[in-house]
């Protein structure tokens, strides 16, 4: 049954687009939350932030090879990375014929980066000051650019491997995905370059984002995203081959032959001469009989109709 010819099938897109947009509602109210006390100058948030990133920055000030490990992560967990990985993944979804999944995640990368400056604008919020930083960041602070860029392309990339693995592939994605989201935007504290609050406002923008991009294209596409992953799931999945064996039997003679076994070798007894197919064969076990005429193998290297892209979905 095809996703988009049923009422059951309606009721699964009515379901996405809830989660979707409670997704999008949900860490959109919490992120008004945290501006609103972040701007407000609320004194337990602003007394946990200085107290956090005081501690830290004295420990990366007295462990300059600790220090140095750490900003490397935060400079391979950057933005730029993470937004190379998104746009590798269009590309390639773009090449393989899922037009609407590429352009899903294209989208995710472009919102992302405009709702992140956007944010940091109207907001204004300054970065923590110290008389010996160990690292330098440019701009605003709130919401973090390094955690908000690193949960939307983890959370595209696992959304991506989802229908591609299987139950234990899963959970590796998802634990992988938070222990880099999780590594990145701690980075970021521990630096000096940002406040806790900083890092965990980029994380519900990022909710935004992938909430609200991903309802859009379903309003607009609807049931295209299903399409396309089925789509994916059929052009990387290893293929089957038919192929026809012809097999022909020819009986064993009823009585004693002539000549016996030798001791050089193998008897081809019952073999015309000139023809040593039918003496390998022969040689073989007799009780086993083999396939029957016209019987199929199947081997590597062919496609099975029922897993195409288009096919009705049982």
């Amino acid at each position: 049954m095809h996703l988009t010819n049923s009422t059951t099938s309606v009721t699964v897109r009515q379901r996405r687009l809830l989660r979707d947009a409670s997704l999008a509602l949900g860490c959109a109210a919490l992120f008004c939350l945290l501006a609103t006390l972040v701007t407000g100058r609320w004194h337990p948030l602003y007394q946990f932030d200085q107290d956090w990133t005081s501690e830290l920055h004295d420990y990366a000030r007295d462990h300059r090879i600790w220090t140095a490990a750490v900003q490397t992560l935060s400079d391979i967990g950057g933005p730029v990375t993470m937004r190379a990985l998104l746009g590798i993944a269009a590309a390639w979804l773009w090449l393989i014929g899922a037009r609407v999944l590429a352009g899903w995640v294209a989208a995710q990368a472009l919102v992302g980066w405009g709702a992140q400056w956007a944010l940091k604008l109207a907001v204004g919020r300054q970065r923590p000051a110290f008389s010996d930083p160990v690292a330098h960041g440019g701009g605003p602070a709130f919401p973090s650019g390094h955690a908000m860029a690193s949960a939307i392309t983890c959370a595209v990339l696992v959304g991506l491997l989802w229908y591609r693995v299987q139950r234990r592939g899963r959970t590796a994605a998802c634990t992988v995905a938070a222990a880099t989201v999780l590594t990145i935007g701690w980075t970021r504290t521990a630096l000096g370059v940002h406040w806790p609050s900083d890092v965990l406002a980029g994380w519900l923008a990022a909710g935004v984002v992938l909430g609200v991009v991903t309802a859009a294209i379903e309003l607009w596409r609807p049931g295209a995203l299903a399409r396309d992953v089925r789509r994916v799931n059929w052009r990387t999945r290893p293929r089957v081959q038919r192929v026809i064996v012809p097999y022909d039997r020819t009986p064993l003679p009823d009585g004693p032959l002539d000549d016996g076994p030798s001791s050089d070798g193998p008897s081809d007894r019952g073999a015309p001469a000139g023809d040593p197919l039918n003496a390998d064969r022969l040689n073989a076990d007799p009780l086993d009989d083999g396939p029957p005429a016209g019987a199929e193998s199947n081997v590597p290297g062919r496609d099975d109709p029922a897993d195409r892209p288009d096919a009705p979905v049982r």
